[in-house]
């Protein structure tokens, strides 16, 4: 990896940070701080790191204590060969913040951060203040239903909002082959899915495309990262006994996830808000930054009775 896309050198572009490694739940995680005030704990998604944040953390650290974590198996994180099931990596998480003090943070989590965030809230609900899932609820039952085949005429250049093709779900059930496919090439899989999920992905420089490139590039990246989707049976499982959360919770929604927020997040919270980003796809930090982290704000500071 060049030395431009290491953790080193990528913190100097957020003023205030400072890079850190945390041994936890018997594993090791990379997380940068920043900022002041109550705690924000980010966590991001498939297929980026810590660095996915880098248009929003700032901002949010002029109100909040922001830590962004590269979630197990992901950036300067550990890639241990189990622990993928979501409860298991909210542990590590929760271990995180027993580490900082006392008392609870803010969670946001995006995409696989949401579901390792969700999970944080269902298993240890005394650390979670509010909570922000954008674009990632937890794996439920519904995802059996997702179809191996796309709809005629539904699979396309483009997204298609109401009947979406998510083949990437499925691919990385496979062990051991997308390693050997993608290792040192895993740059043209970045570009299909960013064209394929985001409105304009003209908003995904070709810097942040490098940095996620050098680090999925490598094989053990690859095989954990896919362990996120091959626990998603064991997932359900755990889903099964979580009860609904009582803390606050938030859903910020892309023009793709709209309608699975509007049906599930009743199912998983009893006191939430749901907001449309009507016009940004999945990669909401980089398409629509200013709008995503006003919400976010607004949300963590205003009173909730």
């Amino acid at each position: 990896m060049q030395d431009i896309y290491k953790d080193e050198q990528l913190i100097k572009h957020w003023d205030g940070f400072t890079n850190h490694q945390a041994h936890v739940n018997g594993t090791q995680l990379h997380y940068v701080d920043g900022g002041h005030g109550p705690i924000l704990i980010c966590l991001p998604g498939w297929p980026q790191t810590w660095y996915s944040f880098h248009r929003v953390a700032p901002e949010l650290a002029k109100h909040f204590r922001v830590i962004v974590v590269d979630i197990r198996g992901m950036g300067s994180s550990a890639t241990p060969i189990s622990g993928y099931d979501k409860r298991t990596m909210a542990t590590d998480i929760y271990g995180l913040i027993r580490q900082l003090g006392p008392g609870k943070v803010n969670v946001i989590g995006h995409d696989i951060g949401g579901m390792v965030a969700s999970s944080l809230a269902f298993n240890y609900p005394d650390v979670v203040e509010r909570l922000i899932l954008a674009d990632g609820l937890h794996p439920d039952k519904g995802m059996m239903q997702m179809s191996l085949m796309p709809a005629p005429g539904t699979f396309q250049e483009k997204i298609d909002h109401q009947r979406p093709y998510t083949w990437w779900m499925g691919f990385n059930q496979v062990k051991a082959l997308p390693e050997k496919l993608l290792a040192g090439r895993y740059r043209y899989l970045l570009d299909w899915l960013f064209h394929y999920v985001m409105t304009d992905d003209s908003k995904m420089s070709a810097f942040e495309r490098e940095i996620y490139a050098a680090v999925y590039d490598q094989p053990d990246r690859i095989r954990a990262s896919n362990a996120w989707y091959q626990a998603f049976n064991e997932d359900i499982a755990h889903a099964a006994s979580y009860q609904p959360l009582n803390m606050p919770v938030l859903g910020i929604a892309s023009n793709v996830s709209y309608g699975y927020y509007q049906y599930s997040l009743p199912q998983i919270a009893e006191k939430y808000e749901l907001v449309q980003l009507a016009s940004t796809g999945h990669y909401m930090f980089e398409e629509n930054p200013v709008a995503v982290t006003t919400i976010i704000v607004d949300f963590l500071t205003k009173r909730i009775n």
